[in-house]
């Protein structure tokens, strides 16, 4: 059906398309000191508007919101209808602390104290 309406309409219909996805989202992704909203989501991967994002490899930082979710190690997979498709290499959860190299038992006493 898009091949009948003509290449203007179908230009409009596909920047309101992603207009409608990047004001849909929160999701974005922060490369360096620059910042792109990510259109689609999902397990291994997300993807974002090929018109106004340079080719991406490597570390960046995915946000929701203000909230910080994870580190991910990226590459560029294809182009699809206008969209810059990513795949994760690597995506490794953001920790409030650093993790502990020793296990916190419930049940253990906080300090050892001796009578003299």
């Amino acid at each position: 059906m898009s091949e009948f309406l003509p290449k203007d309409v179908r230009d409009g219909l596909e920047m309101a398309r992603k207009h409608k996805l990047r004001k849909k989202s929160r999701m974005r992704v922060k490369a360096g000191d620059q910042t792109f909203t990510i259109l689609r989501h999902w397990n291994t991967g997300f993807s974002l508007d090929a018109d106004d994002t340079p080719h991406l490899r490597g570390l960046v930082d995915m946000y929701d919101g203000a909230r910080h979710l994870s580190q991910c190690l990226i590459v560029a997979s294809e182009e699809d209808a206008g969209e810059m498709v990513y795949e994760y290499k690597r995506a490794t959860p953001h920790a409030e602390r650093p993790p502990l190299d020793y296990e916190i038992a419930e049940d253990a006493p906080i300090a050892l104290l001796t009578s003299n």
